[in-house]
């Protein structure tokens, strides 16, 4: 699972919406029978995830755990390690994002909930998740100290 998001500048390239669609609809055709194809409505073509999808995905669901910690009074920060490793780990090309949710649930969630009840982080808290490799490493925020 661990591959990168392709580019879909070269896709975009290489292809046409128009050609794309040629091309599915003759694949369709063949592979299928009339009496199937009869049932089909439309047909959508959905073009491949690139990195900049990836990481507002991330962004995304890191949003809905943020809201959950805020009802507890604290907050959550990921660094931009931490997100490019979700955005690596949670991105398959054959599913594209979907795996993303649960990723962000094994490396980040779980993990902060047991920290959470361990006691490690209370209310008011902010939270800094960072990458160290192919973990997520937890720390508290410092606050400034005033000038």
């Amino acid at each position: 699972m661990s591959q990168h998001p392709p580019d879909n500048s070269e896709t975009a390239k290489a292809l046409n919406p128009e050609e794309v669609r040629t091309l599915v609809l003759q694949e369709v055709r063949r592979t299928f029978r009339p009496e199937f194809l009869n049932r089909i409505d439309e047909v959508v073509i959905f073009n491949p995830l690139g990195r900049q999808e990836i990481a507002r995905i991330v962004e995304i669901q890191a949003g809905h755990l943020r809201r959950r910690l805020a009802d507890k009074r604290m907050s959550l920060e990921l660094t931009a390690a931490a997100k490019a490793l979700l955005a690596r780990e949670g991105y398959d090309p054959t599913f594209g994002a979907r795996p993303l949710k649960r990723t962000i649930q094994r490396l980040v969630q779980d993990p902060l909930a047991l920290r959470l009840l361990e006691g490690e982080f209370s209310e008011g808290d902010t939270v800094v998740a960072d990458a160290d490799g192919d973990a997520i490493t937890f720390r508290k925020r410092v606050g400034e100290v005033p000038v």
